[in-house]
């Protein structure tokens, strides 16, 4: 299971750090399917730098969830998946409500 928590956390770093560079807004569910108007609006940049903070975010939290595989811990574990649960709400609020 650990093997399975480090991809976990390898790929949301690969993410973030796509992310940050500015790249592939394409993945970005609700972005890639608006309107050429609609994406008009949008700073894509910013979008694309607020993903990346929120896959690093999440990669952060499932580093911690990892962790409690190494060190036998339940409350690592779900203090780690509440967490996730909290950055993933938070961010797609502060997404939805900023510009």
């Amino acid at each position: 299971m650990l093997i399975v928590h480090g991809c976990v956390v390898l790929l949301f770093v690969l993410l973030a750090i796509v992310f940050f560079c500015g790249k592939c807004a394409f993945l970005i569910a609700g972005y890639n399917t608006a309107s050429s108007e609609e994406k008009a609006t949008i700073d894509e940049k910013a979008l694309c730098r607020a993903m990346g903070g929120m896959m690093l975010a999440c990669a952060v939290c499932f580093g911690v969830v990892m962790l409690s595989e190494v060190f036998q811990s339940m409350v690592l574990f779900w203090s780690g998946l509440a967490a996730f649960f909290i950055v993933i709400i938070v961010g797609v609020i502060y997404m939805n409500t900023s510009k």
